[in-house]
């Protein structure tokens, strides 16, 4: 009999060989001497081959106490569910708990984002005493800050003991709410502050679109001898550069020379985002140059340097970008397709945007509203407004407000007002007035042009009825160079 543990160090090749029923045998029959290894080992089988619940607490029952490797195989599988229903199961066996077996099972709850059960879960924790064990407070903290940031404020407020963990928690979950005050607040009030939390509260001021804070912060930080920041740290300040121009370029700059001076590897994160910031500030060669220079690529980093030829009017070059992706075996994403259709739309190239729109459920996914957008851009832009129009009719999703502004946009530069007026009562009544007024604006001139006098005026007092603001002008400046 070849023992069990050389069978688990060739799981794969002996699970093929054998067949999967072979393992409920060993798990439930008990033909095998229960060892303190077993649980890891067994955890290992169980795994890819997905036992029933049923069998996995049979398993429990050759051993002394659980093991936190099998309620963590459990808890990461594809059905946390059933991570859940063995913590349940054990519990209704008087089994002992720690606070390993605890963690992984709040672990479950996060995926499953369900408050109410976790509710349940967090009271039967403070039944068995665990609440006040820092570790498991903070991980029931960062669950209930993905469900419920009210909840998570009460438990915060609670909590007896808290590390720099649990602060830098509701550093991020304030800020993911898009509350940036109270993310400073509660950065402000921590006892000591670590690199994690001056680089959560960096990556906060960057999520909410506050900049210019961003970067002041990281100006204080990079002053503390104490704290050198990391990959993570510059991720969120690059990430924010490439949205502020020309001083985020000055930066995003100094922080490429920051890196190059002090020998850090262009990994994988550090280098697509520099590629990013360089193509959105349209610096397109130094965007090269750098994804040229880096050793390992993904998907987003290939996607940031398609979207930024095609937002720079490269469109040939982004569909010369996304054929090598191509070839090279990187799959591209629903980001990656809007990117490539959105340079057809720019470069004029409508039957290159046919083709790629068509790719899009060849690689398994669904076509997004960006995606029909679009497409209603590029017909639009040539003048096939009747090609829109289909491919607006077609859509399995309700069209929103920028697509059927960018269809009577067409409507308006081509001059086919009738084309317009089909679609008018409709948009009227499906979209809902905009802060700005925009499309309101649009159809009551697309009236004026047509000389239908009464019909602008009736659009005009729905827009003071509805209390629309009339869309203000603006204007824009491009800069930078390639």
């Amino acid at each position: 009999m070849i023992p069990l543990s050389k069978l688990v160090g060739s799981a794969k090749g002996w699970v093929e060989s054998t067949g999967s029923r072979c393992v409920p045998s060993i798990v439930v029959d008990g033909r095998h001497e229960a060892t303190e290894a077993m649980p890891v080992t067994l955890s290992r089988l169980l795994k890819p081959i997905n036992l029933p619940v049923s069998s996995l607490i049979r398993s429990f029952n050759s051993w002394s106490s659980p093991s936190a490797a099998i309620r963590n195989s459990s808890s990461s599988s594809s059905s946390p569910y059933k991570a859940l229903q063995v913590y349940s199961q054990l519990h209704r066996q008087s089994r002992p708990f720690d606070s390993f077996s605890i963690l992984f099972t709040i672990k479950s709850c996060a995926h499953l984002r369900n408050l109410p059960l976790f509710g349940h879960l967090h009271a039967h924790i403070l039944k068995l005493g665990f609440n006040s064990h820092v570790y498991v407070a903070t991980c029931l903290l960062h669950t209930y800050s993905l469900a419920s940031l009210h909840d998570a404020c009460v438990l915060f407020d609670e909590m007896p003991h808290k590390n720099t963990v649990t602060w830098n928690t509701m550093i991020t979950a304030y800020s993911k709410s898009g509350d940036v005050k109270k993310a400073r607040l509660v950065f402000e009030q921590m006892p000591f502050r670590d690199l994690a939390s001056w680089s959560a509260m960096v990556a906060g001021y960057m999520y909410g679109g506050e900049w210019h804070s961003g970067l002041e912060l990281f100006r204080e930080m990079a002053v503390n001898d104490v704290l050198r920041p990391d990959k993570v740290t510059l991720g969120s300040v690059l990430s924010g550069c490439a949205r502020m121009g020309s001083l985020g370029l000055l930066v995003g700059r100094s922080i490429h020379g920051f890196t190059a001076k002090n020998g850090w590897e262009l990994s994988v994160d550090l280098g697509t985002v520099l590629v990013d910031m360089y193509a959105k500030c349209g610096f397109l060669k130094s965007a090269f140059r750098v994804f040229d220079l880096m050793q390992e690529k993904n998907v987003v980093s290939w996607t940031a340097l398609i979207c930024g030829s095609a937002q720079h009017g490269y469109g040939k070059e982004a569909l010369s970008m996304f054929e090598l992706m191509q070839d090279m075996g990187v799959k591209p994403n629903e980001m990656t397709f809007t990117g490539i259709l959105s340079a057809c739309a720019q470069a004029g190239l409508v039957e290159e945007g046919r083709k790629y729109f068509n790719k899009i459920e060849e690689y398994g996914l669904e076509p997004r509203i960006q995606h029909y957008g679009c497409m209603v851009d590029l017909f639009g832009k040539a003048g096939l407004l009747e090609e829109a129009y289909e491919i607006i009719n077609s859509m399995k999703l309700e069209p929103n407000v920028v697509l059927w502004s960018s269809f009577l946009s067409s409507c308006k530069v081509h001059k086919q007002f009738e084309m317009a007026e089909r679609v008018t009562e409709q948009v009227l009544r499906t979209v809902k007035p905009d802060n700005d007024g925009g499309v309101y604006t649009l159809i009551s001139n697309l009236f004026v042009l047509n000389e239908k006098w009464d019909d602008a005026e009736r659009v005009r007092k729905l827009m003071v009825n509805q209390k629309v603001r009339k869309a203000r002008g603006s204007s824009f400046v491009r800069s930078g160079s390639v």
